[in-house]
């Protein structure tokens, strides 16, 4: 497994990271014991990065990786997020997104605090190396937010900040406060908007890019013909049975594309991310081993120049018919 840099503080991980979310039911169900194997193969072919947070399964999905890392600790770089209000007890700003449901967002310095020490509890490590505030709290200024974040730093409760879901200007405030090593957002050939200001303003600072949902949520693998009544994705406008129809016509091409080459339609299009640039480390999750595999077998793959055109020619930016999450 290759790796790549994150920012410029010197935070170091595989080229591929995997995302813990999809662990937690939402994509249909799977066993604790199966998830940990899943996580526990994903290290052993070399993915060390691992992607959790706070709110997946109300804090069970940063247990499950705990459980998962215990004594591998010195094989694995932990991320994890805060800011989405899971606990009843904590209050939070509702923000709106796109697919039909608010979140609880919290920033403030109080809530901060809180939230690194109950993650380092449920991971049952003594350090974050990567700790993203999950969204912008609407009613706190980012740059208080991320000033409270650079005090775990201090403490070394974390090694490195990180944001997810924020806008360039978000990230220009917080880095002016506390470096940050590295940003989530949504990209893929599903949803390519973050290149027109988001990604330019990461290079300019020199800030890390981890695409989250990088194969569309499944859309890409091309295996997804339906979901299921108990499926998070029913909420995914682009999942309903219009827009469906349409983007299965219009991602087409690009699944004849990857036959052509003899590579599955989710090794290009994750090889496709991997080819945007050496700051981009894409975390796909799956809950089963083979798919490690499928998915690490895509840093291995090379595209040439004219088939990075021809992919940029069938699946421009905006091709994907569907509202999508903020």
């Amino acid at each position: 497994m290759k790796h790549r840099n994150l920012g410029q503080q010197g935070l170091e991980v595989s080229a591929l990271g995997y995302g813990g979310m999809v662990l937690i039911g939402l994509y249909g169900g799977v066993e604790d014991e199966q998830a940990i194997k899943t996580i526990r193969h994903a290290l052993d072919v070399g993915i060390n990065f691992i992607d959790t947070a706070d709110a997946y399964g109300n804090g069970s999905n940063e247990q499950l990786v705990g459980r998962a890392i215990a004594g591998r600790r010195d094989q694995v770089v932990i991320a994890t997020k805060f800011g989405i209000v899971f606990d009843p007890n904590e209050t939070g700003t509702p923000l709106p997104t796109g697919w039909g449901f608010a979140l609880n967002i919290n920033g403030k310095p109080n809530y901060v605090r809180k939230a690194i020490d109950a993650s380092l509890k449920r991971l049952g490590v003594d350090t974050v190396d990567l700790w993203y505030a999950h969204y912008a709290d609407p009613t706190t200024p980012i740059e208080e937010t991320v000033g409270t974040m650079a005090e775990a730093v201090k403490a070394g409760k974390v090694r490195y900040l990180g944001l997810s879901n924020v806008t360039a200007e978000q990230v220009r405030a917080a880095h002016a406060i506390h470096p940050i090593s590295a940003v989530q957002y949504e990209y893929s050939l599903w949803r390519r908007e973050s290149e027109r200001d988001l990604l330019p303003a990461l290079r300019e600072l020199g800030v890390g890019f981890v695409p989250w949902s990088p194969l569309g949520s499944g859309f890409l693998t091309g295996t997804v013909a339906s979901v299921g009544a108990n499926d998070f994705r029913q909420n995914n406008p682009r999942y309903n049975a219009q827009n469906m129809t349409q983007n299965k016509e219009r991602f087409a091409p690009l699944l004849k594309m990857a036959k052509e080459m003899g590579v599955t339609p989710a090794q290009l299009a994750l090889a496709w991310l991997l080819h945007q640039g050496d700051d981009i480390v894409p975390i796909p999750g799956t809950r089963k081993a083979e798919r490690i595999d499928e998915n690490a077998a895509s840093v291995n793959i090379s595209l040439t120049p004219e088939q990075l055109a021809q992919i940029n020619t069938l699946a421009p930016v905006g091709l994907a018919s569907g509202q999508t999450l903020v």
